[in-house]
């Protein structure tokens, strides 16, 4: 379920590679990773709410399997909330989440956090915690009474903690970190759940623009080798039109724009959207949309 000391539902899975261009871009990679048949993953006329303020209403939504889908949208849009409901941490007002056709409701939890991966916008973990322990705390899904730990359990975090670049943070307490080795640690720990669906709240807070590539292009490297389907939100449009195979656009609780970044980021949609106005360029390193803000404020002269 969630990212936290007590995982009761999903977690992600992915590690740091080097910073720059990936031989196959993300549409490559996805097409390779998709599988044939219904997506595991969708909404069905979805309406979520916070007491009586509505935040998502009457929305549907396929998430692409094997793909990497990013949201994005200004602030207050719903995406949170969206991911949230994705991974049964919101109950929807209306509408189901479904999970290989069954509604989310219906599923156990334990189920649910063998499938599906969350890693929340802000986690909590416990005080005094250490990292190692925080992060084999993303295998309790995968345990059983007679077998508290394994050796599978022990290569899961292992690999996790290498590939977030936290190994040598082992045995510090995570509440002594900084604000980017702790989005690290969290991270790890949602890659050691292993889970074959990833859903990531702005996964790149609180890092620096290295450890963001790092990220990210961990989260390709997932799915590129790995097959992992990956939902993410991120505040960056030029990071999400870069990483994602799948980009969605929202706009006051609805979808205003969906698919290949390529095809659907326009100067017109991000005015639309952010209300910016904007030149949009090809990326000189990727191709993908680059989105240039318009003239900045100047001062007169004279």
């Amino acid at each position: 379920m969630t990212a936290s000391a007590s995982t009761t539902g999903t977690g992600p899975e992915a590690g740091p590679t080097e910073a720059g261009p990936t031989e196959a871009g993300p549409t490559e990679a996805a097409s390779a990773n998709r599988p044939n048949g219904p997506n595991r993953l969708t909404a069905r006329e979805l309406t979520l709410a916070y007491e009586d303020r509505t935040v998502v209403d009457g929305l549907d939504l396929e998430v692409p399997d094997g793909e990497v889908t990013v949201i994005v949208g200004p602030n207050a849009c719903g995406k949170s909330t969206l991911l949230r409901a994705l991974g049964r941490l919101l109950r929807p007002r209306g509408g189901a989440v479904l999970l290989d056709g069954t509604d989310l409701a219906r599923i156990p939890t334990k189920r649910i956090a063998q499938s599906v991966g969350l890693l929340p916008q802000t986690p909590v973990a416990p005080e005094a915690i250490t990292v190692a322990d925080l992060v084999s705390r993303g295998r309790q899904p995968h345990q059983r009474w007679w077998q508290q730990w394994s050796e599978e359990d022990e290569r899961a975090v292992t690999d996790a903690m290498e590939r977030t670049d936290v190994t040598a943070l082992a045995d510090r307490p995570v509440d002594e970190l900084s604000g980017g080795q702790r989005q690290r640690v969290w991270i790890a720990m949602a890659l050691a759940q292993e889970t074959d669906l990833l859903l990531l709240d702005e996964p790149t807070t609180y890092l620096d623009i290295s450890h963001q590539v790092e990220v990210l292009d961990l989260v390709r490297q997932l799915n590129h080798e790995r097959g992992r389907t990956v939902v993410a939100v991120l505040h960056d449009l030029n990071q999400a039109a870069r990483y994602a195979d799948h980009l969605i656009a929202m706009k006051g609780g609805g979808i205003v724009a969906r698919g290949r970044p390529g095809d659907i980021v326009t100067a017109d949609l991000v005015h639309e959207v952010f209300g910016l106005g904007s030149v949009v360029v090809p990326d000189p390193v990727t191709g993908s949309p680059l989105v240039v803000p318009g003239t900045p404020w100047r001062a007169r002269e004279g």
